[in-house]
């Protein structure tokens, strides 16, 4: 399998040139060169296989003979084998034809676990080949932070460095990665949102002069490839159990970063029976305008309940795009460089590809407690405020559809607790591995919404 840049300015990579590269050396982002298809005869095959097995057939494609075959198998078993659940990613059904994917049972309870877990030991292997030390950079709306320590903070030759807004994650999010042990791991408040973090990463990966000699950055971001290939067996997974391939579903995603659903497009595209995909949103609804009403124009960030979706800047909105625009490079940089229009849209007949793909839902702060207050006076189940907009989302762009629906899950609530009270309800308790979080030690240092701040700051930290 060869890798190449949405911009087009460099040449094929492999799989593994990609897990260490991130972000493309032209500024791009890396997609397969081709997608690999499975028959519906291929899928009905691995109804009966677990997580793992079911993980290996999907993404050894993807992956080739650049790692043997036992020692992937290794790397997915050790990855899922702390999960909290024997499914890995369980099924709840709320009602006839209503699912809710959980995918918070890894150690840090959200849906990133399913990626970065295996991410971290994929690079231990990878460096561990070469011989190699590096720095990873990564930026955070909340989730991604504590997943990536979790999956990386073992390892001997990382030096890891995660950036989130000050004052703008929960304060469990917060405490989940600022009370990581380790002398290779470093919290950096940024004194901006969300979208500032992001683009100091990307100004930082474009120029990579402040780091040690003989080091690079590596990406945890979703702009790494191997995020997504892991995001996409879920989809698979969920689908078989309720009667795929011979019945198609439909998923919707809670997302602001676009690379959730984008895993469940490139799984529909991979040969999976999907009616629709569902892009849910909260009040910060670029991705909601654009597949409503072909409006992607910039507005004002807002702090909502739910913020790992406070995001305006799309990331891996860009691979989407590269295939919406029929891979052409050139259309789209001409398409990204407007990122400060006031207006931006696309042909008519390119949007309605869009509407062919999507459906997409915007759901306010007081719409979700709602939900959350709903939900569970009717199930006992308890939401967090991310799947509640998902639920709501489903409920009124898949109304009346005969396929099962099924939301993805996204975080525990125990991670949001100020959304559950809002909501009505006690505070959720966290799990017994997290229970002391508010009795460890917090270490993160706030720093200015500056790239000169983050690359000192990493070239002063960083290990020789």
């Amino acid at each position: 399998m060869k890798y190449i840049s949405t911009r087009g300015g460099c040449q094929e990579h492999t799989f593994k040139q990609v897990l260490l590269t991130g972000l493309a050396p032209d500024g791009g982002l890396f997609v397969p060169a081709e997608l690999p298809r499975f028959s519906l005869d291929e899928i009905r095959s691995w109804k009966e296989l677990d997580y793992a097995d079911l993980a290996m057939k999907i993404i050894t494609p993807f992956i080739g003979d650049e790692i043997p075959t036992d020692k992937l198998r290794q790397i997915i078993e050790e990855s899922y084998a702390d999960f909290d659940s024997d499914e890995v990613a369980p099924l709840t059904k709320l009602k006839d034809k209503e699912y809710i994917l959980e995918l918070f049972h890894g150690p840090t309870l959200a849906f990133k676990d399913f990626a970065l877990q295996v991410l971290g030991r994929l690079l231990d292997y990878v460096l561990t080949e070469n011989d190699q030390r590096v720095v990873i950079l990564g930026a955070t709306s909340g989730d991604t932070g504590s997943a990536a320590l979790e999956g990386c903070r073992h390892s001997d030759r990382v030096d890891i460095f995660i950036l989130h807004p000050h004052e703008r994650v929960s304060e469990v999010q917060r405490r989940q990665m600022t009370t990581v042990p380790g002398v290779n791991v470093f919290n950096l408040a940024v004194q901006g949102n969300f979208d500032d973090c992001q683009r100091i990463v990307k100004a930082a990966f474009a120029d990579q002069q402040f780091l040690p000699e003989g080091r690079q950055l590596v990406a945890v971001n979703s702009i790494n490839w191997a995020r997504i290939l892991m995001q996409i067996v879920y989809y698979f997974s969920a689908a078989l159990r309720v009667g795929g391939p011979d019945q198609a579903v439909s998923f919707s995603v809670p997302t602001g970063n676009f690379g959730d659903i984008y895993a469940g497009y490139l799984a529909k595209h991979m040969g999976l029976p999907v009616e629709r995909l569902v892009v849910a949103t909260n009040t910060n609804d670029i991705l909601h305008r654009f597949v409503s009403n072909n409006d992607y124009s910039a507005t004002d960030l807002s702090k909502t309940y739910s913020p790992s979706m406070d995001i305006l800047v799309s990331s891996n909105f860009e691979r989407y795009l590269f295939d919406l625009f029929d891979r052409n490079p050139e259309t789209l940089a001409a398409f990204m460089s407007g990122a400060d229009s006031q207006s931006r849209s696309v042909s008519e007949q390119q949007w309605q590809r869009v509407r062919d793909e999507f459906d997409s839902a915007s759901v306010d702060d007081a719409t979700t407690c709602a939900v959350i207050a709903e939900v569970y006076a009717e199930t006992g189940e308890l939401l967090d405020p991310h799947t509640a907009v998902g639920l709501k989302a489903a409920r009124d762009c898949l109304n009346g559809h005969g396929e099962p629906a099924i939301t993805l899950a996204t975080a525990h609530p125990a991670k949001f607790s100020d959304a559950i009270t809002a909501a009505g309800l006690a505070a959720p308790e966290l799990p017994a591995h997290l229970s002391d979080l508010f009795d460890r030690e917090e270490r993160y240092s706030v720093v200015a919404n500056e790239l000169a701040a983050v690359t000192g700051f990493i070239t002063d930290h960083a290990r020789r």
